[in-house]
Parts: structure tokens; sequence; C-alpha cells
């Protein structure tokens, strides 16, 4: 017997219309914050940790839309 949740998680899920424009304004927000970053951060474990967060962030921002 199959999960559900599983079966979700790894399979490819084809974009949906108006999902393409919110995967784009995901990533316009993040960049944003990212550039903050890299700006006034002084390079750090810390910031490239922050940078890495941010980064899965929008991947499983990205991710929650792709599988609603």
């Amino acid at each position: 017997m199959s999960n559900p949740q599983i079966e979700n998680n790894f399979k490819y899920h084809t974009p949906k219309p108006g999902q393409p424009e919110i995967y784009t304004e995901i990533r316009e927000k993040a960049k944003e914050l990212a550039e903050l970053i890299d700006a006034k951060v002084p390079n750090s474990r810390e910031k490239s940790l922050a940078m890495t967060n941010l980064e899965q962030a929008v991947m499983w921002a990205n991710a929650a839309v792709a599988r609603s």
C-alpha cells in the first residue's frame, strides 16, 4: 500500500496556471533579502548560513506551491 504523502512529495508536479508567477515572485523577494544580507552582513559562517537557509526557504516555499 502506497503512502499518499510520499507519492505526492516524490513526483513531478506540472506547473498549474499562475504557479510560475508565484515562483518568480518568491524568488525576487528572496533575492532582495539576499542582496541586503550580502551588502550589510560581514562575511562569516553566519552569513553563509543565512544565505543557505534563504535558498532553502525559497525551495520549500516553491515546493509547497507545487505540491498543493
